[in-house]
């Protein structure tokens, strides 16, 4: 299905597309909406990607919902992948973030893709990436909600532009975030649930020590801010405090080098999960190079890398 069938489509086809995707992500059809995707906002830097995780219960789809209704205020079109926990059954998605973010179902502006993460760690499904490039061919935002944050899940910071750590007052939250070893991945912090008052607040000011420690950028503060996402409170500054990340990215070509350094680490990172360290090994024996070139696409290369291993 190309771009533009998907455009014509609406949220009925791109859900057929997805659904698609995860079936069959090495079928030519897919490879082909996947290159397509890649190169159109990859171009023009419309699209903005904004990761939200934090620890389960800390109001991730709560502060989804809330964002994702000011984005739709202000006309901005979202497509939004809710990472869920697996069906021990099934072995798909619980789909609870995605009945808590969805209001409007008949929106055509706003589309909810929930996807399981299985037995992948790290907080994403493994075809969050691939999802996440269709979507932000053809939405203004896209929104990723992640499973939630431990010590190891931190995948959110090779799919997102923007990553938003959430923190809940009171839960010794604050604590996990210094000792978790994710200090340097969030550009934003969101104490959740700002209405409880001065826990709130204490929230806030332990994250804000912890924040000497390292940031996320080499000249990006890291900013703090206390929001309720059952009042409306500090939505409206979440909204803004992310737009003045994005235009900070747009600058001196910052989010192409970015995007750049995500599809590296993405491409070694499947060679990795699919040939082992080994198969890394003979590539370079064979004379092949990880690295991307300036504007290549990660899953043409994926595919030429793949396919030198699989030739000898």
């Amino acid at each position: 299905m190309t771009l533009l069938a998907l455009r014509d489509g609406g949220k009925r086809a791109l859900a057929a597309a997805l659904a698609d995707l995860e079936r069959d992500p090495e079928g030519e059809k897919a490879q082909a909406l996947l290159d397509a995707a890649w190169r159109e906002p990859h171009a023009q830097n419309v699209a903005h990607v904004v990761g939200v995780t934090g620890p389960p219960g800390v109001g991730k789809s709560s502060l989804c919902a809330a964002l994702v209704a000011a984005w739709r205020k202000a006309g901005k079109t979202v497509g939004v992948i809710a990472v869920d926990p697996s069906s021990k059954s099934s072995g798909g998605a619980l789909l609870g973030d995605r009945v808590r973010i969805v209001h409007d179902s008949t929106d055509e502006g706003s589309f909810v893709r929930s996807m399981a993460a299985r037995d992948r760690l790290g907080g994403l499904a493994d075809q969050t990436l691939a999802a996440m490039v269709v979507m932000r061919a053809l939405f203004d935002r896209v929104l990723i909600e992640t499973v939630g944050v431990g010590q190891s899940e931190t995948d959110v910071a090779g799919v997102a532009d923007t990553v938003v750590f959430c923190v809940q007052p009171g839960s010794g939250d604050s604590l996990q975030f210094m000792k978790a070893g994710i200090v340097e991945i969030p550009h934003l912090i969101v104490v959740t649930k700002a209405d409880l008052g001065a826990a709130a607040e204490r929230a806030r000011a332990d994250v804000a020590g912890a924040l000497s420690l390292a940031t996320a950028g080499d000249d990006w503060p890291v900013k703090t801010l206390a929001l309720s996402s059952r009042s409306g409170a500090g939505i409206d500054a979440l909204a803004e405090a992310l737009e003045v990340h994005r235009s900070y990215l747009s600058a001196d070509n910052r989010l192409l080098v970015a995007r750049h350094r995500q599809s590296e680490g993405w491409v070694a990172e499947s060679l990795r999960e699919r040939y082992g360290r080994e198969g890394i090994a003979r590539l370079g024996r064979l004379g092949f190079d990880l690295a991307l070139k300036p504007g290549a696409q990660p899953f043409l290369r994926l595919r030429e890398l793949g396919a030198a291993l699989e030739k000898r």
